[in-house]
């Protein structure tokens, strides 16, 4: 670490050590305290073995079958399972993950370097002696180090701050609260949120009976029919331009730039998904969206969660908003009646979009 900052030009520096990293940062910022102006430490531990004096730490048993499942897993796209739970719905995500991990070191390589890490690596004397503003974050749920071994760290480094963070993603990038209190540790201010605000039509989609149909098929073959349905709805989104927000386990949030376009895009996707035997809800909105970073937020977001809650399987259900912007566009409606929206003030009119065989078969 010295030689690659001497190369750098750099005389100080925050170290930011996460997950095995972490005793190396450790030892690294108590030992050069001249080199490290700051600490970062990020879903990760001094000591990963349990010990007397240590009881928080994992006894070897439980070592021995996780390294055996990663080494299972390790360039596959179910890593994807263990290390990164709330992108587990992201097949292309997924996909990235596993050649990622296969260009980076073979299975036998990686559980050999982790078993070395977790069983020979002790940092804790070193808590002591670190005298630089020092930021502990961790994931509640994380499933490699445990929450309370991060407290440890905050509790034995003085003045350290300990942030929990939501979920239990084994790396912060994908947690904006994590990427706030990042920004506020290196410049004393907590980061300004430029908000932007588009107009878009939304659309919520989610799997009728999904319990139920889960229940019935197994974890595998449930799993196999997600996968399928996952590559359906984005084809389709792709087809018809439509910008994939958010997954919701079992349905998509999209957002497209014309309230016309994103009405054919839901009748093709529940062509789609029919042949596998899915039905799905799903509403429509337009409106004003607030942008941040990747999602989007706002009164419209959840108008249009709660159409597409309305939806009766197979359906597409729009607010009066959506039917009114695309009169001329030859898509007929059935009207649905007033409805209360929860958490929405007033009532909503809401029309069902006639069936698929009455539009052409093309992008508009």
């Amino acid at each position: 670490m010295r030689a690659v900052l001497d190369a750098a030009g750099s005389e100080r520096t925050v170290v930011f050590a996460e997950n095995d990293g972490g005793p190396t940062g450790l030892l690294f910022t108590a030992m050069n305290p001249e080199r490290v102006s700051g600490l970062i430490l990020a879903n990760t531990t001094a000591r990963s073995r349990r010990a007397d004096d240590y009881p928080i730490g994992v006894e070897p048993e439980v070592v021995d079958r996780a390294l055996s499942v990663y080494k299972a897993v390790w360039g596959t796209p179910e890593l994807v399972r263990f290390v990164y739970p709330s992108r587990l719905d992201d097949l292309e995500f997924r996909q990235f993950a596993a050649k990622y991990s296969r260009a980076a070191v073979t299975p036998r390589s990686m559980a050999a370097q982790l078993r070395h890490i977790i069983e020979s690596m002790d940092a804790r004397d070193a808590l002591a002696l670190i005298q630089v503003p020092t930021l502990v974050l961790h994931a509640r749920d994380n499933v490699i180090n445990s929450i309370e071994q991060g407290r440890y760290l905050a509790d034995h480094i003085e003045g350290a701050k300990f942030v929990e963070l939501p979920g239990g993603d084994g790396f912060v990038a994908s947690s904006s609260t994590a990427i706030e209190e990042i920004g506020e540790f290196l410049t004393g201010e907590r980061p300004a949120v430029e908000v932007d605000r588009i107009l878009t039509t939304l659309l919520f989609t989610d799997i009728a009976g999904s319990t139920e149909r889960a229940a019935s098929l197994g974890d595998q073959a449930w799993r196999s029919l997600l996968d399928a349905h996952d590559r359906a709805v984005r084809n389709q989104l792709r087809r018809f331009v439509g910008r994939e927000i958010n997954t919701t386990g079992d349905g998509f949030v999209a957002a497209f730039d014309g309230p016309a376009r994103a009405i054919r895009c839901a009748l093709t996707i529940s062509e789609a998904v029919r042949a596998l035997g899915i039905d799905l809800h799903l509403g429509l909105h337009t409106g004003e969206c607030e942008v941040r970073g990747g999602d989007l937020s706002g009164l419209t977001v959840h108008i249009a969660a709660r159409v597409g809650a309305l939806a009766a399987p197979g359906e597409v259900l729009v607010s009066s908003t959506v039917k009114d912007l695309v009169v001329g566009s030859r898509i007929d409606f059935v009207d649905r009646g007033e409805h209360e929206l929860k958490g929405v003030p007033g009532t909503w009119r809401l029309y069902a979009v006639a069936t698929m065989s009455a539009y052409p078969q093309r992008v508009p």
